[in-house]
């Protein structure tokens, strides 16, 4: 935990298939602890294709019971139908976008917000940006993607930046903070002209 703190959690990610990931990890975590999903990352790579959303999206009934037999993974068939559901689905926001991550980034205008917590009390379960997240995502046919799991899916992917005050990955005291907690769904035409030049990594928790 303390080496995913130090290394994932916040840092802005814009690589599709690590977006993906998060994705399918934060909605699995839902009703357990994020240190036994971090534990079971590896082997969910391993089970699901590398948890590539082209190769998932292939998958058949034949792959949701070789899944449900795995003890590497969450053995949840609404989770495991919901990650294929979701691969579909990520395809479909990818071709209309020109990528997910110009999509997702679009609910925050492309820039991370900075929160500045002054204590891990002050941060939300879910705000209204993850709110509106959650319903266009859910609207496209997404599962598993409740406000919460959205805002620690944001959390996770350097969306937003929760690091408390003390904190050494915490921004510093130069950097604005977010002027705005309005959500702004993202426009296609608009969305498809943001960079998509991929970056780092990122994660957090939820239900």
């Amino acid at each position: 935990m303390r080496a995913y703190h130090d290394t994932e959690w916040g840092v802005p990610q814009h690589d599709d298939r690590v977006l993906f990931e998060f994705l399918i990890l934060e909605g699995a975590q839902a009703g357990l602890s994020w240190e036994t999903i971090l534990r079971k990352r590896g082997h969910y790579r391993r089970a699901m294709s590398g948890l590539h959303p082209a190769r998932v999206a292939r998958y058949t009934a034949a792959d949701v019971r070789r899944l449900l037999r795995d003890p590497g993974i969450v053995r949840n068939r609404a989770k495991i139908e919901a990650a294929i559901a979701n691969a579909r689905a990520f395809l479909e926001v990818a071709l209309e976008f020109g990528s997910f991550d110009r999509y997702i980034w679009g609910f925050v205008g492309g820039a991370p917000r900075v929160n500045r917590p002054r204590r891990p009390g002050d941060i939300p379960a879910r705000t209204p940006v993850s709110e509106a997240m959650s319903a266009d995502l859910r609207r496209r046919g997404f599962r598993f993607v409740g406000p919460t799991i959205c805002y620690a899916f944001m959390q996770a992917v350097g969306m937003v930046n929760d690091h408390v005050a003390g904190c050494y990955r915490a921004p510093r005291s130069g950097q604005p903070a977010s002027a705005s907690s309005r959500a702004r769904l993202p426009s296609a035409s608009r969305a498809g002209r943001a960079s998509a030049a991929p970056r780092s990594r990122g994660t957090a928790r939820k239900t």
